[in-house]
């Protein structure tokens, strides 16, 4: 199915720089809090069902990509305002999309 360019430009979908993150403790299937410094539009939360190949410590200071503009969802007890994205691997775990360069946190993909 192909879509317009109005269609893309619709999805809003930036780069920022984790900042904090820990285990989900009590999430129904297991994830981890990510805070994602977005630049002006500032720290944003999310979590995200990574553990398979990633550890909190291991995320801080990680470029991520982000889509910012879904609405806010309420998972347990955690408000996640974006969505952090990602592609499975062979085994289907989760690989996080990263960046190349320097794009300031915040830059919004074209």
């Amino acid at each position: 199915m192909s879509i317009s360019w109005q269609d893309f430009e619709k999805v809003d979908i930036r780069v920022g720089t984790v900042v904090k993150a820990e285990n989900f403790e009590g999430a129904r299937k297991p994830a981890i809090k990510i805070w994602v410094d977005l630049g002006e539009m500032g720290i944003k939360k999310s979590s995200a069902q990574v553990t398979d190949l990633y550890q909190p410590e291991t995320l801080i200071g990680k470029r991520v990509v982000c889509v910012v503009n879904f609405p806010v969802k309420q998972i347990g007890n955690f408000m996640s305002e974006v969505l952090v994205t990602g592609f499975p691997d062979s085994k289907n775990r989760i690989v996080l999309c990263t960046t190349d360069g320097d794009a300031p946190n915040g830059a919004r993909l074209f």
